[in-house]
């Protein structure tokens, strides 16, 4: 019955996450190209918060535990394991003080009206999976650029999302290039849950009445840190707080 449901409901949420990913498209060249960055920034925050707000929907419901202990001011690497697409609106949204910033696969960066253009010119980076040289030198320029601005950088370790919310295992090599080229960065650990649930039976239709939640951990100070240990308490931290 729940599924049945869902089908209605899913096509109208298409709807309206299309024509939102259309309209801000003109809206974010505008205001990049006339105004700079900050409207630029503003315009994806809005973007954000309309693709966040259009998931009540399909009656999906957010949690954001200790948005406190999110510092400004200081560059920030927040890590946090991958379920779904939602992750990144999720996070773009609630965590929008920050600037978040995100490390992204190339084929993210053509073909799609708002998120690529956000992703080509809002301080994202795309990485090339199957190039390693291209991917790190692309995180080394990311690290650069927290580093001199103070935004964060958001990176998601697994690599591919999970589809069933179990954990994969974290890749190393991100992180420690982040944490080299970032030096008075902290890292911010972020477990993300249910998330997967709504892509639980596909693209099409998607889950409903689901509850997101987002929990930030305590920040880890990269400089006083070594990396082995920062690398091991922050899988750990993300992992042991999964649904």
């Amino acid at each position: 019955m729940q599924k049945l449901v869902a089908y209605p409901l899913s096509a109208i949420y298409y709807l309206l996450f299309g024509s939102a990913l259309v309209v801000f498209h003109v809206i974010q060249w505008l205001c990049f190209n006339l105004f700079g960055y900050r409207a630029h920034k503003k315009s994806v925050d809005a973007l954000n918060f309309f693709l966040v707000a259009s998931t009540s929907l399909l009656g999906t419901r957010y949690k954001v535990r200790n948005l406190e202990k999110l510092p400004t001011g200081v560059p920030l690497i927040i890590a946090a394991n991958h379920q779904s697409l939602y992750d990144i609106t999720s996070i773009g949204w609630f965590m929008r003080k920050v600037h978040p910033k995100f490390v992204s696969k190339i084929e993210l960066g053509k073909g799609i009206p708002s998120i690529s253009y956000n992703l080509n010119h809002g301080g994202s980076v795309l990485i090339d999976r199957k190039d390693p040289k291209q991917s790190l030198t692309a995180i080394k320029e990311m690290a650069q650029y927290i580093e001199a601005t103070k935004r964060a950088a958001v990176i998601f370790p697994e690599g591919t999302r999970s589809k069933t919310g179990k954990p994969k295992s974290f890749a190393e090599s991100g992180l420690k290039v982040l944490c080299k080229y970032a030096s008075s960065a902290l890292m911010v650990p972020v477990t993300i849950n249910n998330s997967w649930k709504m892509t639980k039976w596909g693209s099409f239709p998607l889950g409903i009445g689901n509850k997101l939640e987002l929990i930030i951990h305590d920040p880890i100070p990269v400089k006083d840190t070594p990396f082995p240990q920062i690398f091991e308490k922050t899988e750990k931290t993300i992992t042991q707080a999964i649904n």
